[in-house]
């Protein structure tokens, strides 16, 4: 269930959805993350603590009640995901490379909720539990 909200500590290190809080409700109601970036583009968007500000401050300026869910790697794999590491910048090899899972992603892959609001600077690298 995505209401969790501390991590267990199965495995590391984990890879993040940044989502809404209406986007997590839906989640929660089908049991799956698929976002419209699934049936757009082919995956759902996922990012390291290290990224995750980078696509929050450009896809989600003055948001202030983003949330980020906290998947397990091993989980996506147990679930026959296959997660591919690809340029953030289509067709630009130089770009930094992002984590993209090529299907929904269960909610039992969900291993934390933790809030993410921007700081005063904006958004920062977050502290995941």
């Amino acid at each position: 269930m995505l209401a969790v909200m501390t991590v267990d500590g199965a495995d590391s290190p984990a890879l993040l959805h940044l989502c809404t809080p209406a986007e997590r409700t839906s989640y929660e109601l089908v049991g799956e993350i698929a976002p419209a970036s699934l049936d757009e583009v082919g995956f759902v968007h996922l990012s390291t603590p290290d990224q995750v500000a980078l696509p929050a401050q450009r896809l989600f300026p003055g948001r202030t009640d983003l949330v980020l869910l906290v998947l397990s790697p091993a989980a996506i794999a147990d679930a026959g995901i296959e997660v591919r590491w690809e340029p953030g910048v289509p067709g630009d090899p130089e770009a930094m490379r992002f984590p993209h899972a090529y299907g929904a992603v269960p909610a039992s892959a969900v291993r934390a909720v933790v809030p993410y609001p921007p700081g005063p600077d904006g958004f920062t690298a977050p502290e995941i539990p």
